[in-house]
């Protein structure tokens, strides 16, 4: 046999095994009723590649017609969008040009060639002359509203009328606080978490010619048994002449502003068992005591909390302990907590300080048990860290510490994010997580009904609760609220009203009035599905803004992804197989079913940005879906899925055993395949402009490039922009800004927040899972970001801060 004869028949039992795996699999997915499309290009492929195998031209022929079909149906089906026509046209073309190479292989002489050669070129100019006469409005606008997001652009009836508060607030007078500009006091900027800086130096004009100015390393990386487990998400604060940050396992530094010289580090030497999820500390919090003497010892205090659950405070100079502050400086948080283990209860986020009282959440590992350590809120005095009330929603009456065996009511809704404030006001506004077994709430008293995923405004100066908005009832898809809520002054026609804006996972944006709850766009209760295991009793309805929301239309089977078309045709079947009707599908265990968006976001801890000067919101989001699966508990026993507190690690991958609930929990983020790449096509991220007095889009784009993320892990370095999952906020300046990481690509962006154009972009040194924040020193604008990389993102671990400036000239 020839060597021509030999190619002619390996290229034939290519085409012959890949149709038999489309033939199998497309008759399965017909019954599930899906496409006939893989089944009818598998009889091409076999026919194909026996022809090829009897060294017969024709099955050249018969590829290049299933080939033409391929083109048509994938334009039919997603019409020019890039990436969905990848999995669709890539490797067939592949295959088409290692056909063609037979014709050359098998052919003699050059008349047969040149025969052969105009009639492939005949065949691959259908297509072409196909592509041209197709219409382009298969292709999905960039900066389309979603299906949702028309809907909630529609003409609304208003509740802009400022409603009175039902009760006066007590308490002390507000206290001065530092503005935005000069400084960066507080983790989103200010306590009202705009992450927004009236700096106008950098200009859209000038952007391009930022450079790095300096760079430091704080030497946190992580050991041998703390690997994989850095999430840092740190962003640091700017008061004076310093910056002020934290590493991933709660080491305080202050840094020179203009240089990033050291000054000074505290070590609080936080074990690595104390790690939960991930090493994460946000930032710190600054506070100046206003009855000290500004040359006393921690008149101008940093405080931070920690993972092993303290609460530290340090002279704000000095980086001294301050000795007056609980005991010797440091406040025990697992006081009244009760039976915990390390990293099962730990602070990842700082404390929110209102009229002098730091208030402070916890976080408690997901997915563990039900009887979990409390999600009890707690205010303590800044100055001398006594305890000044908790709200122990299972208790709400008791407002001081519990005595002897006493606990805090365990199991309950907790806040592992951070709270905004508003000093006027007195307020100090939680978003709540959900109870302690994410994915099954039968157990759930009434109490964690009511608070859980809920918005809870607490007076900072009794503890009590002022009033409450449930953005889901009943939540069983870990829908908790993870953003900072954002406060402004919302341009209603009548004049301004004091709001707070919460975006949440499930990808809705909601606007209340800051002062008692009521919504200033309405929220309609849509009817959902409900039923899933017994004995759950899931809400027939649930909360939707009619303001903005970020999610997506509903998944359907052409949404399906992959690398080449068995492992497209791969997920349109698992698409088939399991559970969906939508963000709230009851949760299953017969089958697996599918959360989109998914426990991710939408909008997650990264939160939003306000330019309240043009009018402007900025919000980056997660679009990928979650492909769950409850676990009967005699099936989890068996798997050896255990709690943390019974010394397992919650099991193996993404299980939670939710001990002491019927199931456990399976959850495939991302809903990957065994490539890595994800089920769902892209863009599996983005960011938004949204028009902040009426909620309309402005525009809508994939956020991230193609650079870091590839099959198996291996980087594509294709600097296409593909929509990549992101963690981590915006910020937006004066000069009309946008400052962006957060995304897979390790890039940092500066876009036109008017027109969405990317102005500047530079690779970091490590993942940039955070959000960066500006500041002046010296007369110069600086940016500064501290990319730490992410371990779930599966970005580059570091222990960077970088600052950004203009050259002097």
């Amino acid at each position: 046999m020839s060597f021509g004869q030999y190619y002619s028949v390996c290229i034939g039992a290519l085409n012959a095994l890949i149709g038999l795996i489309l033939g199998v699999g497309g008759v399965w997915l017909i019954t599930l009723g899906g496409s006939w499309y893989y089944a009818i290009a598998a009889i091409g492929l076999l026919l194909s590649g026996l022809l090829l195998i009897k060294r017969n031209l024709l099955g050249v022929g018969l590829y290049l017609l299933t080939w033409v079909g391929t083109i048509m149906w994938a334009l039919w089906e997603v019409g020019l969008d890039l990436w969905p026509l990848v999995p669709r046209t890539v490797a067939p073309t592949v295959i088409l040009i290692l056909v063609l190479f037979v014709i050359p292989a098998l052919s003699t002489n050059k008349v047969s060639i040149t025969k052969h050669g105009r009639t492939v070129a005949f065949i691959l100019a259908a297509p072409l002359i196909a592509v041209a006469l197709m219409s382009s409005n298969h292709a999905h606008a960039q900066s389309a509203p979603s299906e949702t997001e028309a809907q909630s652009e529609q003409d609304q009836p208003s509740a802009l009328q400022q409603a009175e508060p039902d009760t006066e607030l007590a308490g002390p007078q507000p206290e001065p606080q530092l503005e935005v500009g000069q400084n960066w006091p507080a983790y989103g900027g200010t306590y009202a978490g705009r992450r927004y800086s009236p700096l106008s130096e950098i200009t859209k004009e000038n952007v391009g010619q930022l450079e790095k100015v300096w760079e430091i390393r704080t030497g946190d990386m992580p050991s041998e048994k703390a690997e994989g487990k850095y999430s840092p998400e740190n962003t640091p604060l700017k008061v004076g002449d310093s910056l002020f940050t934290c590493t991933a396992k709660n080491i305080m530094i202050a840094l020179d502003a203009r240089t990033g010289k050291e000054e000074w580090r505290y070590d609080p030497v936080v074990s690595d068992d104390a790690i939960p999820y991930g090493a994460t500390c946000r930032g710190v919090a600054y506070y100046q005591a206003p009855d000290l003497n500004p040359e006393d010892l921690c008149a101008e205090r940093i405080i931070e909390t920690t993972l092993d659950a303290r609460m530290i405070a340090v002279d704000a100079k000095t980086g001294q302990l301050c000795t007056q502050f609980g005991n010797a400086g440091m406040v025990d948080l697992n006081v009244g907590i009760g039976d915990t283990v390390p990293g099962w209860y730990a602070v990842s986020g700082p404390p929110t300080i209102v009229r002098g009282i730091a208030v402070t959440g916890a976080q408690v590992k997901d997915g563990q048990a039900e009887d979990a350590p409390s999600g009890v809120i707690r205010g303590y005095d800044a100055v001398t860290g006594e305890l000044a009330w908790a709200w122990d929603m299972g208790n709400p009456d008791q407002k001081d510490a519990p005595e002897g065996d006493a606990v805090y009511t365990r199991g309950t809704p907790n806040m592992w994010t951070l709270a905004a404030g508003d000093e006027e006001l007195g307020l100090v506004y939680l978003p709540m997580g959900n109870s302690s077994v994410d994915y099954y709430g039968a157990n759930r008293s009434d109490a964690e009904n009511e608070f859980s995923t809920a918005l809870v405004a607490i007076d900072v100066t009794t503890g009590d609760v002022a009033w409450k908005f449930q953005t889901v009832h009943y939540d069983v898809w870990d829908y908790d609220l993870g953003s900072q809520p954002t406060l402004v002054e919302f341009p209603a026609d009548d004049g301004p009203v004091p709001a707070i804006i919460i975006p949440s996972k499930q990808g809705q944006i909601y606007v209340l009035n800051r002062e008692t709850g009521e919504p200033i766009f309405p929220v309609e209760e849509r009817e959902v599905p409900t039923g899933g295991v017994e004995p759950e009793n899931l809400s027939p309805t649930q909360p939707y803004s009619t303001y903005a929301a970020l999610n997506k239309p509903p998944l359907t089977e052409k949404d399906m992804w992959g690398m080449s078309p068995i492992d497209q045709l791969w997920c349109r079947i698992q698409f088939r197989r399991a559970a969906y009707a939508g963000e709230y599908t009851p949760p299953t265990t017969e089958k697996r079913w599918i959360q989109y968006p998914g426990y991710n976001g939408g909008s997650d801890w990264g939160g939003i940005a306000v330019d309240v000067e043009r009018g402007i919101i900025i919000a980056n989001y997660n679009d990928m879906p979650n492909y769950n699966r409850l676990i009967p508990r005699e099936e989890a026993d068996a798997r050896g899925i255990k709690a943390i507190n019974e010394g397992g690690q919650g099991g193996g991958g993404e299980a939670g055993a939710q001990a002491g609930s019927p199931y456990a929990i399976d959850v495939n983020a991302g809903w990957r395949l065994p490539t890595g790449l994800l089920c769902k096509q892209p863009p599996y991220g983005g960011i938004r402009a949204i028009d902040l007095k009426t909620g309309k889009t402005l525009w809508d784009q994939p956020l991230g490039t193609a650079r870091n993320n590839g099959p198996f892990g291996i980087p594509s370095m294709l600097p296409l922009r593909i929509g990549t999952p992101n963690n981590g906020g915006p910020l937006i300046t004066a000069g009309g800004i946008a400052f962006v990481a957060a995304t897979t690509d390790d890039l940092l962006r500066a876009i036109d927040i008017e027109t969405g154009e990317v102005l500047w972009e530079v690779v970091l040194p490590a993942g940039g899972q955070t959000t960066p924040m500006t500041y002046e020193a010296g007369g110069k604008q600086y940016l500064v970001i501290a990319p730490g990389g992410h371990h779930f993102m599966e970005t580059k671990i570091g222990d960077f801060i970088t600052a950004y400036a203009l050259p002097d000239n």
